[in-house]
């Protein structure tokens, strides 16, 4: 009894105990160590390499940045001759001017037949509203655009979803190492440069900037792989660009040279490449990007040329993006700086709730993209029915504006495309200032708001109306099936209210009203995009003006500050909503109190291969696992001699190999029937290093016969000797730095202490178990942690 007794007082202790361990779990979670370990037990980091890639959620995969350093490449690399090395870096710049010629090419063929297609409408609509024919003019006007935004919406669904929207999300993924299918293809192209010149000639609230840096990038990745996927030229020299890090450096300088075709800003594109695509960079790299963009201005120039003696239709009465104000002399004072400050700091406010509402909007669109291709043409064509109502039928409502005296007659009032005094419905000697704004191109609407020395050219109400507008329509115009781009219009909305501020602020400012609607455009491209330095250098390649770099600089910095106080930029809102893992360069603060080894604990076991290994244990791994990389013991596990430093009978990493060159060894026939070493000879026979640098296809396409099955593989001569290995007590933070900076695909973690019996590797780390969002869902207490942090 008195056993009985002792038992249960024990075990009510012990109940008490285990009570008072859960009350403590339920205050403080982080501070329990008991709960880590349940966590670990209990909960498997895994990843979701999933993401949506145009209209389909597709397997996303890490891109192999790292050089290979295995035996065929070192001896590649030792038997070059100064003759080929001489031959591979002509041949990188050459490729890199071809990159700049055909952008540039393709970039003012969009301009010329956008310039002509809305040209011409517009000509005929302002003829029939000459005429009084406004319902026949609304029909034609409406009815163009409802045509030109069919073709290009559906090319976008039916031929090449990854077309539609900018491309510059994707792009910025893929330079960071995320692999995103179908992005670079010649359909891709075709269809990108078809539908932004139906989109953009239709007057929808977007722009080519966007597409043309996609375009850019496309003409660079094909030109790199020698041509589309079913006909590439398989010439030997062009094979050596058949890699991931030579297409890397390629794309950037596509993209680079697509945003110097959009502006013609050539410094302006290399430091767009630098600042927001880009995440590796070098010297070389940035000499072959500037040297794309300048072979870009110069092909520009010289179609402006022509087309300035007539010779291209209507082009030479708009063409590009240009505000020339090198002739305008820019005043401001020091109090003016209180005036420039405040407009940072609206267009902070104003970008940053853009890109709140159109997170929102592009969540919506996504539900109705997903019932299917019908609903995203018909969201495509109610969009555009919707801005060509808008801007036929609002100019209506502004008033007549007598023309001023000390303006030609030639130039007031305009009927014809260009100009900044558009007659519309009003009598002779009268212009309608908001069709001036709204019944015109974009490029036009820019050219003309930005417009300076014309202090009463726009009513209040008008410009209130068009920024009120163009806030409506870039909301819901991006995120539709067609190719689009939000630089301009950010730059629209942007330049409406800094235009409406300028009028107000007139009389107390020495600033030009046209120089107010350059500081609005740039301060909320700054609040929504989060760029400095590549804007400034835009705006002022665009203005011509080095007056404008101390305001400009001024309300950049101001925005973006702002801006990154509510929420990031507008790119990586996308690239969260498609599940793009994009690995920022900042770690979270909570990663320094994480190891390697606790996130390598809660990860499957590492996947192990050796030096010399079965036919059937190889098919096995690549049929039973998706992992892309597996580290490489020793000799069929036979312990290396100790050496100086290391513990006796320690087993040797010989190194990591990948996939791809697994299955280039099966599909290849690369047996043996003893266990052996292969001699060099042996193995330059039957690889080279071109071969193992492109990709191949998957295990289910080998076929193995049972008697290959008991054969064996030599993987030494296939291993990068070199991997980048961390100790287990490294931090995630600084593992995450390393595994960016470098641009690396896989890191081995390594134990502190290495002994008989003891793996030489603990564990693999991929870009997917660096992500916070993926460690939160196994460590949630870190979660705490991490709100406690922003508090403080």
């Amino acid at each position: 009894m008195g056993e009985d007794c002792r038992e249960f007082g024990e075990s009510t202790k012990m109940k008490e105990k285990m009570e008072e361990v859960e009350r403590e779990e339920e205050i403080d979670p982080e501070s329990n160590p008991v709960n880590e370990p349940l966590l670990k037990r209990n909960r498997t980091l895994s990843s979701n390499p999933l993401a949506l890639v145009g209209e389909k959620v597709s397997y996303i995969e890490s891109l192999d940045y790292e050089i290979n350093e295995n035996d065929l490449f070192k001896h590649d690399w030792r038997s070059r001759s100064r003759v080929q090395v001489l031959q591979y870096i002509f041949l990188k710049w050459l490729l890199a001017f071809l990159v700049g010629l055909l952008t540039g090419i393709i970039a003012t063929l969009i301009n010329l037949a956008i310039e002509n297609i809305a040209g011409y409408k517009l000509l005929a609509v302002l003829k029939y509203i000459h005429r009084e024919r406004y319902l026949t003019g609304f029909l034609y006007f409406t009815g163009i655009n409802f045509i030109l935004t069919f073709v290009a919406a559906i090319l976008c669904v039916c031929f090449a979803p990854t077309a539609a929207g900018p491309g510059i999300p994707e792009i910025k993924a893929y330079l960071n190492g995320v692999d995103t299918p179908n992005m670079f293809g010649a359909t891709t192209l075709i269809v990108k440069i078809i539908g932004s010149i139906g989109a953009v000639s239709a007057g929808l609230d977007l722009g080519k900037e966007g597409p043309l840096v996609h375009i850019g990038s496309c003409i660079a990745s094909l030109l790199g792989q020698g041509g589309p996927d079913n006909y590439r030229i398989k010439w030997r020299w062009l094979r050596y660009f058949n890699n991931d890090r030579d297409r890397r450096d390629l794309i950037t300088c596509g993209s680079s040279s697509g945003v110097c075709a959009a502006f013609r800003a050539p410094v302006g594109g290399v430091l767009f490449a630098l600042e927001e695509v880009a995440t590796w960079w070098r010297s070389a790299l940035l000499w072959r990007t500037f040297f794309s963009t300048a072979v870009v201005v110069v092909i520009l120039r010289a179609f402006i040329e022509i087309c300035n003696s007539g010779k291209c239709g209507l082009f030479g009465e708009g063409g590009l993006i240009m505000f020339d104000v090198s002739n305008v002399t820019v005043r401001y004072h020091v109090m003016d700086i209180v005036i420039v400050v405040v407009i940072g700091i609206i267009g902070g406010v104003l970008g940053s709730l853009y890109n709140h509402v159109l997170h929102k909007i592009l969540r919506l669109y996504n539900l109705i993209n997903q019932k299917g291709k019908i609903h995203k043409l018909l969201l495509s064509l109610a969009v555009a029915l919707f801005t060509s109502m808008c801007q036929y039928g609002l100019p209506f409502l502004a008033k007549c504006t007598p023309c001023d005296s000390s303006i030609p007659e030639s130039a007031c009032p305009t009927n014809g495309r260009s100009g900044n005094f558009k007659q519309f419905n009003c009598p002779p000697g009268y212009y309608n200032d908001l069709a001036t704004l709204l019944l015109t191109t974009n490029d036009d609407a820019v050219r003309n708001i930005f417009s300076t020395n014309t202090p009463q050219e726009y009513q209040p109400m008008s410009l209130l109306i068009f920024f009120v507008l163009y806030c409506i329509l870039g909301l819901i115009t991006f995120g539709i099936a067609v190719p689009s781009g939000l630089f301009l219009p950010i730059i629209l909305m942007g330049s409406g209210y800094g235009r409406l501020l300028g009028l107000y602020m007139g009389p107390h400012t020495n600033i030009d009203q046209g120089l107010f609607a350059v500081l609005g455009a740039a301060s909320l491209m700054a609040g929504s995009m989060r760029m400095t330095v590549s804007l400034c250098v835009i705006f002022l390649e665009l203005t011509n003006n080095l007056l404008l770099l101390p305001i400009t600089m001024i309300v950049l910095l101001i925005a973006k500050t702002v801006g990154d106080s509510f929420n990031p930029s507008i790119y990586e809102i996308i690239l969260h909503l498609k599940g793009l893992p994009f690995m920022d360069a900042n770690p979270e603060p909570w990663m320094r109190n994480l190891t390697v080894g606790e996130l390598v604990d809660v990860k499957p076991s590492v996947v192990t291969l050796q030096g010399i290994e079965k036919v059937s244990k190889i098919v096995d791994v690549l049929k039973n696992n998706a992992h892309n990389g597996f580290p490489v013991l020793g000799d069929g596990g036979v312990a290396v001699p100790p050496v100086v430093g290391q513990a006796n009978g320690a087993t040797e990493l010989h190194g990591l190999v990948l996939r791809a060159h697994l299955i280039q060894a099966l599909k290849k026939k690369w047996f043996f029937k003893e266990r052996r070493r292969t001699m060099d000879w042996e193995v330059r026979e039957k690889f080279t290093w071109v071969e193992l640098a492109e990709r191949e296809g998957s295990i289910e396409g080998v076929a193995v016969t049972s008697e290959e099955m008991e054969m064996f593989v030599d993987l030494h001569p296939l291993t990068n000797t070199t991997p980048f290995t961390v100790l287990e007590s490294m931090s995630v933070a600084k593992a995450m730095i390393l595994f960016r900076q470098v641009g690396i695909r896989h890191l081995l973690v390594v134990p502190k202490y290495q002994a008989s019996g003891v793996s030489p590797v603990i564990g693999i780390l991929t870009r997917q178990d660096l992500l916070a969002h993926n460690i939160l869902t196994v460590f949630p207490h870190l979660a705490k942690s991490k709100s406690r942090g922003k508090r403080n």
